[in-house]
């Protein structure tokens, strides 16, 4: 669940400290700072007709560590470090789903710059954050570890804020990520065929007027595995091969008067990915040869804590032996409430749009409307 709180909202190119709006520093002495952030979320998931591709309980715990140390008057180190932990499994079973979702360490030029190194937001994600803010639901037309669309390791990112202090409100950056997969390919052990990716690079450029309203676009493209093209006996099933990934990004959001407004677009090509593959390789699962996401997002923060949300959701693409098919289509309407800035709790209906048919069967993917309850508290 994210919070609703728009003056405390800080884009994704600001050295990524938006997760840290609530840090407890815990050491600052001369040249060294320390932060740590957590939060713990209750979070339940009802539905009319509950399949067993949903999980009722999605709660969890996350937490974080930030640090600093000044090198001289032109340079600063900096290193980041967030864990999460699910909350919904007893204490002898495995704790695969628990995952590091970001560690990574870098350089800050006192220009606005800066370079790092290690597991961190994909350059799309500078884009697609901007419509991840609905209440328990949203953000979900990509995923971790899904080339650059989002969280993803072995990512170097350089940054310039201001346009190297020359512009205020212009901000660009360029990523490279290194190739992750899993030769084995064997799904107890390792990433599974859609969480893998080659060589890529990126781009992105935002531009905030004083209005409050901020344009982006961005973009990455990145080399496909073998394992990827069905060259694994494990994954000859996956549907969509090609040699190469891309993603074409663009956004305008408005966040003034208490009201926020968010649009995205994207068009990949062979990067948008569906359904989950298993050892077993039924179902059908792999990537869209050409795919539309749209996430609209409208907000308002009241002035006693209420936030009433709503958005739409929606990724359709071309599906090789498929045809054209709506992969995630939904309207999600809900609302947050803040007690403190620590506290708040939020409750969210998605109105499924998708239809039940054989490729949503086969796809694994639920059909049913679904109520979100659920409350954070935030350290």
């Amino acid at each position: 669940m994210k919070p609703c709180i728009f003056s405390k909202m800080i884009p994704i190119p600001a050295l990524l400290i938006a997760s840290l709006t609530n840090a407890v520093e815990v050491y600052n002495k001369g040249d060294n700072k320390l932060d740590i952030n957590g939060k713990v979320n209750g979070i339940y998931h009802i539905s009319a007709k509950q399949k067993e591709t949903i999980t009722d309980d999605h709660s969890n715990l996350s937490f974080g560590v930030r640090g600093e140390s000044r090198i001289n008057d032109q340079l600063t180190g900096y290193g980041q470090w967030e864990y999460k932990a699910l909350l919904n499994t007893s204490e002898n079973e495995s704790t695969k789903d628990s995952h590091m979702d970001l560690g990574f360490a870098g350089i800050k030029f006192n220009n606005g710059s800066s370079l790092d190194y290690g597991r961190n937001y994909g350059i799309a994600y500078d884009i697609a954050a901007w419509t991840d803010v609905l209440p328990g639901f949203g953000g979900d037309t990509y995923g971790a570890d899904n080339f650059m669309f989002h969280r993803g390791s072995r990512m170097t990112t350089y940054r310039s804020n201001n346009f190297f202090g020359l512009l205020n409100g212009l901000n660009f950056a360029f990523q490279h990520q290194g190739q992750n997969t899993n030769y084995s390919e064997i799904s107890s052990a390792g990433r599974d065929v859609l969480s893998e990716n080659g060589n890529g690079w990126g781009f992105s450029t935002t531009y905030k007027l004083d209005s409050g309203i901020e344009i982006g676009a961005a973009m990455f493209h990145s080399k496909r595995t073998n394992n990827q093209n069905g060259d694994n006996p494990r994954t000859i099933e996956i549907v969509g091969h090609d040699s190469s990934a891309e993603a074409y990004t663009g956004g305008l959001r408005y966040n003034a008067n208490n009201i926020y407004l968010a649009a995205m677009y994207t068009r990949s090509y062979n990067a948008t990915r569906f359904g989950n593959p298993n050892i077993d390789n039924t179902g059908i699962y792999g990537y869209a040869a050409t795919a539309n996401n749209i996430e609209l997002v409208a907000q308002y923060k009241s002035d006693f804590g209420l936030c009433p949300s709503l958005g739409f959701v929606s990724s359709k693409g071309y599906i090789q032996g498929y045809g054209i098919r709506n992969m995630k289509k939904y309207i999600s309407v809900g609302a947050t409430y803040n007690f403190s800035k620590n506290l708040s709790t939020h409750i969210a209906y998605q109105i499924n749009l998708l239809n039940s048919n054989s490729f949503t069967d086969a796809m694994g993917v639920a059909t049913d409307n679904v109520i979100s309850v659920g409350l954070v508290y935030r350290f």
